[in-house]
């Protein structure tokens, strides 16, 4: 398993090694104590999977205190293009956004830490994502960030076909920092 550091500082980049031969491949996809050797984070209490057609945008999503989320995120089948957006007040990377491509043909985690923002757009049809999170999901701190906020600039590849109602309201980065007094995480 090889571990490396994203443009946004804590976010790593997981490659499991994958053993191929004639019979298909085998790969050790998870490994607690190798994750935990590299990432801090407590233990992965819930397993969370997605299913979503072509130019499906999710996002940008994240869990207020004291239910904060760290997430491991990887596609099963087709790809994505996935978004970070680090809203830790103490960052040196507040406010800014990251990107990268998961595809099932490169089984990759993104590991995303306490206070980033997370969100995707389809790039191909019956995409399946797997999250595993270190905190059960609180409806009362579900809270989002607008995907196309024009301060952002988040440069997305593709127009969104399909997009939800809470996702198409969801507030500005900076109506989020005034509605929340600029408490993030």
């Amino acid at each position: 398993m090889k571990i490396q550091n994203l443009e946004i500082p804590d976010l790593k980049l997981i490659t499991p090694s994958i053993y191929r031969d004639d019979r298909g491949y085998f790969m050790e996809s998870f490994n607690q104590r190798v994750i935990q050797s590299q990432i801090k984070i407590r233990n992965f209490i819930q397993d969370n999977e997605s299913s979503s057609s072509f130019g499906v945008l999710r996002g940008l999503h994240f869990q207020l205190p004291p239910f904060t989320e760290t997430k491991l995120v990887r596609v099963i089948t087709g790809s994505v293009f996935d978004v970070f957006l680090d809203i830790r007040k103490d960052s040196p990377t507040f406010g800014k956004w990251g990107s990268y491509i998961l595809n099932a043909d490169n089984p990759e985690w993104i590991s995303l830490p306490k206070g980033i923002a997370h969100g995707m757009i389809t790039l191909e049809e019956n995409m399946i994502m797997q999250y595993k999170v270190d905190s059960c999901f609180e409806p009362k701190s579900d809270s989002q960030i607008k995907w196309d906020d024009p301060d952002l600039a988040i440069e997305w590849p593709i127009k969104p076909v399909i997009i939800s109602e809470k996702d198409k309201n969801a507030p500005s980065f900076k109506k989020f920092l005034e509605n929340n007094g600029g408490l993030i995480i």
